[in-house]
């Protein structure tokens, strides 16, 4: 019987599934799994995970001052959500610091260590979880102190190879240079599509993998937030590539040949002197990574913000003071940038997995009903 594009596909790659939703976990059954604030926001949403987020909100009640509850809440709610998948995968779960602190080495620090904790009161061991810090030059400077301390990382938000290359300087366990966004910058700058070896996204991946062969680093590099297969395809060999369940599935519905296309025996390129000053000039010059880390850190953190304000909503439900509704409406509007009633791709700046999610019929926009669909029954966005 022939072999799936998943099946070989896994046989020289890693398989991560960048989703929290734990029943695509279970069905796929991935070795590691991501998370971020737009893929926990979504999941929390769903009515099957109302106790996990019932669970955490008491919880944080539980630990001290009343304007501290919303805040405890998500970092337990993150958490709960990261044991609960690794009950399910064999390997490690990424959990992400709040974006808001992208610029802040010692807040960053601070929440990394939080997190790590609960995690082992848990019963999970450092070396199962993943902290996932974006790749600003401060959020490297944490990483690196993290990683002496046992506490491993996931440098996300990465677009170029100054951060690449700083990274591996730093000792960190793993990158997400993401894939799908740098492919949507270049659509939109030159007005053309890219497809295979000419997708700018593929290209960037490529050279850091070999980048880091050729010199040895031991970083590994995870390809992220893929647009289409092909991209995936492309990229066939790289130490590990998280997918989201749409893409997953359509990888286990295809057969036929899937070539190895990244080796580490052809590592290749020339070695980078890093230090602040140059990554600040590079990241400078580099209008792509420059722009799209901005826009990353912008979506994360309106995810957020969004989160807070459900679980705010969600609490004062849960203590009879309020009805569902109005955080639901906020989360609308903190997505329209331009007030047309519609969320795009590009205002949305979060996960393009959970937009493709919530995009029952694939318009490339948003409506008020298909995010109030998404967000399950409790959070109606019109009365």
């Amino acid at each position: 019987m022939p072999k799936t594009l998943l099946e070989q596909l896994s046989a020289m790659t890693v398989v991560v599934a960048d989703t929290g939703d734990l029943k695509s976990i279970e069905k796929f059954r991935p070795r590691d799994a991501t998370t971020n604030p737009s893929l926990i926001t979504a999941a929390a949403q769903m009515p099957e995970y109302r106790d996990v987020v019932d669970d955490a909100l008491r919880w944080a009640e539980k630990q001290g001052a009343a304007d501290h509850v919303i805040p405890e809440a998500i970092d337990r709610l993150a958490v709960e959500f990261g044991l609960r998948i690794l009950k399910i995968v064999p390997g490690r779960v990424s959990t992400e610091v709040d974006a808001r602190l992208s610029y802040d080495t010692d807040g960053t620090l601070a929440k990394a260590r939080k997190l790590i904790a609960q995690y082992e009161a848990g019963g999970a061991t450092r070396d199962r979880v993943l902290i996932k810090i974006a790749s600003t030059w401060e959020g490297i400077r944490a990483a690196a102190q993290l990683e002496k301390e046992g506490i491993h990382c996931n440098l996300t938000l990465l677009f170029g190879m100054h951060q690449a290359v700083a990274c591996a300087e730093a000792g960190v366990t793993l990158i997400s240079p993401f894939v799908g966004r740098i492919l949507d910058w270049f659509k939109k700058a030159n007005n053309r599509d890219y497809a295979g070896v000419e997708d700018p996204g593929v290209q960037s991946v490529t050279r850091i993998y070999n980048y880091y062969k050729k010199f040895g680093h031991k970083t590994e590099v995870m390809g992220a937030s893929f647009r289409n297969a092909g991209e995936i395809i492309e990229l066939a060999g790289c130490d590990l590539l998280t997918i989201a369940p749409a893409l997953l599935e359509q990888l286990t519905a295809t057969t036929g040949d899937l070539p190895r296309k990244l080796d580490p025996a052809r590592g290749a390129g020339e070695r980078i002197a890093m230090d602040e000053k140059t990554f600040r000039a590079m990241h400078s010059d580099d209008r792509m990574a420059k722009e799209k880390l901005e826009e990353g850190i912008t979506g994360f953190s309106k995810a957020i913000v969004a989160l807070e304000k459900l679980l705010g909503e969600r609490l004062a439900a849960l203590h009879g003071r309020a009805k569902a509704g109005a955080a639901a409406q906020d989360y609308f509007r903190c997505f329209d940038l331009d007030g047309d009633g519609f969320i795009t791709r590009e205002e949305w700046a979060g996960s393009a997995a959970v937009f493709a999610a919530l995009d029952a019929n694939g318009d490339g926009k948003l409506s008020p009903e298909e995010l109030a669909a998404g967000l399950g029954a409790a959070f109606v966005l019109r009365a």
